[in-house]
C-alpha cells in the first residue's frame, strides 16, 4: 500500500529523505505502468521510499525548480509532449522558463514520470531501470 502525504495546503520543499537520507522520494502516478514498474523495482531492492502522488499534491514552483536543477534540464524538457493537454493548449507556443514552471505546477499531468530524488541528484525513471542509478 502506498502512503499518501497530504501537503496540499503546506508549502513543500524536498524532504530530508529525498535530499540526503538513505531513501528516495518518488513523484509517482499510481496508474502509470512505468511509474509502477519503477516503484516495484525500488521495493524489490528494499529501498525506503517517500511517495508523492504529484497529481494530488503537485510540486510548488520552488520545489519544481530544485528538481529541474538536479535533473539538469529546462522545464520544457520535463513536459510530456504526447499528453493530450499539451497538444491542445501548449504545442507550438513559446514560453519562458518561469511560464513553463507555472504551467507544469498548474497542470502536473504534463510532467514526465516518475521522478526520483536522492540527495542532490534526480532522475526521470524512463525506462524504469533508470531508478537504479540512485541506489
Amino acid at each position: 500500500m502506498i502512503k499518501k502525504k497530504d501537503t496540499q495546503n503546506t508549502p513543500r520543499t524536498l524532504s530530508s529523505l529525498g535530499r540526503g537520507g538513505e531513501g528516495l522520494k518518488i513523484y509517482h502516478k499510481t496508474n502509470c505502468s512505468t511509474s509502477l514498474k519503477a516503484y516495484a523495482l525500488l521495493k524489490e531492492k528494499k529501498v525506503k521510499i517517500e511517495v508523492v502522488e504529484y497529481l494530488v499534491n503537485p510540486p510548488s514552483p520552488k520545489e519544481l525548480k530544485e528538481i529541474l536543477k538536479m535533473l539538469g534540464i529546462k522545464a520544457e524538457e520535463l513536459v510530456r509532449k504526447k499528453e493530450p493537454l499539451y497538444k491542445e493548449k501548449f504545442a507550438d507556443k513559446k514560453y519562458t522558463e518561469a511560464q513553463w514552471i507555472k504551467i507544469i505546477c498548474n497542470n502536473p499531468i504534463l510532467m514526465e514520470r516518475p521522478i526520483l530524488v536522492k540527495g542532490n541528484k534526480a532522475v526521470i525513471g524512463r525506462p524504469p531501470e533508470k531508478v537504479l542509478e540512485l541506489i
